[in-house]
């Protein structure tokens, strides 16, 4: 039924007085109801609901459907899989890896590495700074608890740029620093986060190689991107990421950044 359909403009002094009727009239017929102000609101819906009214019952306690007050908790946007700028002329594409997955792919490693290297005996762990320090750490506490003895991690201090990143200069420069451990004639296995073009994993090599003669080096990596200018292989991959020149992989461990996860990141100048 058309609520218009029996008023006309002659009928009506002004246009308020005509509102006024048509309200009315929609209130009569059960499609508008009075909120806590006094004034009418549309209802949610029809037939025998709470919200509708009754003598028995007064205007001040019927619901109102007004909408529910700012919060700028709610407001924000908390999808971490948006296409935001992560920062200056960087987007972020997806998401390659959760926590949880990187933990499963850390385990499968981890015993990778112990079948490998027949135990851990003379097996220890070098990660580069940064991110390979504590990825070497977490595999080192894994092997550790599957070997049922510890396993020596340290940190090989290199002042060096990413490649995947920035060009710091023609090679990374390399500072002496002790590993934490004798590395003379023990199984090394580097730990790093990104593999790329390999200028990185040679200047680890250099690192390593001043502080003494191991009797095997092996290349341990979380992610694999590709595009490598150096034959330089990783013995053990977490995975593998085919990549394009403008894109670059984030790798975001807790300890480092208070966050995990792993992100396809792309350049956007």
């Amino acid at each position: 039924m058309n609520p218009h359909g029996r008023l006309r403009p002659a009928d009506f002094k002004s246009a308020a007085s005509a509102n006024f009727a048509i309200r009315a009239r929609l209130y009569i017929m059960g499609l508008l109801w009075p909120s806590r102000r006094g004034s009418l609101l549309p209802r949610r819906s029809f037939g025998n609901l709470p919200g509708r009214y009754s003598p028995n019952r007064p205007f001040h306690s019927l619901p109102s459907c007004a909408a529910p007050p700012y919060h700028p908790a709610r407001a924000q946007n908390t999808n971490p899989m948006t296409e935001t700028d992560i920062n200056s002329g960087l987007r972020v594409k997806g998401r390659l890896m959760s926590a949880s997955e990187i933990e499963r792919t850390l385990v499968r490693l981890a015993h990778e590495i112990v079948e490998k290297s027949n135990g851990s005996g003379d097996l220890a762990l070098v990660g580069i700074k940064r991110r390979g320090v504590p990825l070497a750490q977490r595999l080192g506490k894994l092997i550790s608890t599957i070997e049922k003895h510890p396993v020596d991690t340290g940190v090989l201090d290199i002042q060096f740029y990413r490649d995947d990143l920035t060009t710091a200069g023609v090679r990374p420069v390399v500072t002496p620093g002790a590993i934490g451990f004798n590395i003379e004639g023990r199984d090394i296995v580097i730990c790093d986060d990104v593999l790329y073009t390999g200028r990185t994993i040679r200047a680890a090599l250099d690192a390593l190689f001043d502080h003494g003669r191991p009797r095997r080096v092996q290349l341990a990596v979380l992610i694999d991107r590709g595009h490598r200018e150096l034959p330089i292989e990783a013995t053990y991959v977490g995975k593998h990421v085919p990549t394009s020149g403008r894109e670059i992989i984030e790798v975001k461990f807790q300890e480092v950044d208070s966050s995990e996860q792993v992100l396809l990141v792309e350049k956007t100048s």
